[in-house]
């Protein structure tokens, strides 16, 4: 192949591609057309030059130019900081912010029936009967629910919580889709062993030592774990009644915002492993332990408030816009 006849006779499609390519976003549909066109070309250039012509300097040229066609045409991927920046301003907070009615639901459902199985064991000496004997009993709320927190380090122990709290919320979230059933077993189960342990220690006059080693990390925690469940609770509920889109788009968009909440949750979660870790255990005065539980606690609810509402004012779903890409073409 004759190079430079080559070079001659496609130069003009070439440097024609590079100015639409440096042009950006500022194209016209007839031009966006263009460059799809001229950029499916050089790439068969390329590919006949790579067969045909030991030039390393046109191959170089041509594989750079296709390199930044291929950007313009499918999307240049946005740096990484960005994306997560966006989930963290946006998806994560407008997706739990959507969801704060069946979030708001699952905390006053779990609570009361925390708050009833309390109250049922302190006044049942028959049910505390059934949950241990009164020396068994004894032991649990005089040394083994505050020794707990502290057995061991803090580091695996904040670990070990945010792993089991992660898998616990997970669990109501992703398997929501099976009509919400096993979202209400998780937030039941979860409420039940709560109200028990509440109940028993308040039987014994220890409900002091419980609020103040359960509030520092249990405000985040079980708030984290009614979002979940509001999530799991919602994405059953879309199977049951879709709105007006189509049962399959809207659980295409209800999974895809869950998807927001389950990573938005992992980072709240893991705060609160640190502060059940770290504190809960390990700072011995209880308003100080309580006052950073309620600080971390104000700190997401204001974060979730702010910028989920304002998000949401602006049209985002919490979705993550797991789209594939389209070439631009006019009309």
């Amino acid at each position: 192949m004759d190079v430079d006849a080559y070079v001659a006779a496609h130069n003009a499609e070439w440097l024609r591609l590079e100015r639409l390519i440096n042009r950006g976003r500022r194209l016209t549909g007839a031009e966006a057309d263009e460059l799809v066109d001229l950029y499916q070309r050089t790439a068969t250039h390329l590919s006949v030059v790579r067969s045909s012509s030991p030039d390393p300097q046109l191959v170089g040229r041509l594989s750079s130019l296709v390199a930044r066609g291929r950007a313009a045409v499918g999307g240049a991927q946005a740096p990484l900081w960005r994306d997560v920046t966006r989930f963290a301003t946006v998806s994560f907070p407008a997706a739990a912010y959507r969801m704060r009615w069946w979030w708001l639901g699952s905390a006053v459902l779990g609570n009361l029936v925390s708050l009833a199985l309390a109250i049922w064991v302190v006044h049942s000496p028959d049910v505390q009967a059934t949950i241990g004997t009164p020396d068994e009993i004894r032991e649990l709320v005089e040394h083994d629910f505050a020794n707990y927190y502290t057995e061991h380090s803090a580091s695996s122990f904040a670990f070990q919580v945010w792993v089991n709290n992660a898998w616990v919320s997970a669990t109501a979230l992703i398997f929501g889709i099976l009509l919400g059933i096993p979202t209400v077993y998780v937030l039941l189960l979860n409420q039940v062993n709560l109200g028990i342990s509440g109940g028993l220690m308040f039987a014994y006059g220890k409900g002091g030592v419980f609020f103040g080693l359960i509030l520092p990390h249990g405000l985040l925690e079980l708030t984290a774990v009614y979002l979940a469940c509001a999530g799991g609770l919602k994405l059953g509920w879309t199977i049951v009644d879709p709105g007006p889109r189509s049962r399959g788009q809207a659980l295409a968009e209800e999974g895809r915002a869950a998807v927001s909440i389950a990573l938005g949750l992992i980072a709240v979660l893991l705060v609160s492993g640190l502060i059940e870790g770290f504190v809960t255990g390990w700072v011995h005065i209880t308003w100080l332990r309580i006052t950073i539980g309620v600080i971390a606690e104000a700190a997401f609810l204001a974060y979730v408030i702010v910028l989920g509402r304002r998000a949401v004012r602006q049209g985002e779903t919490g979705d993550s816009d797991l789209h594939p890409d389209l070439a631009p073409v006019s009309g």
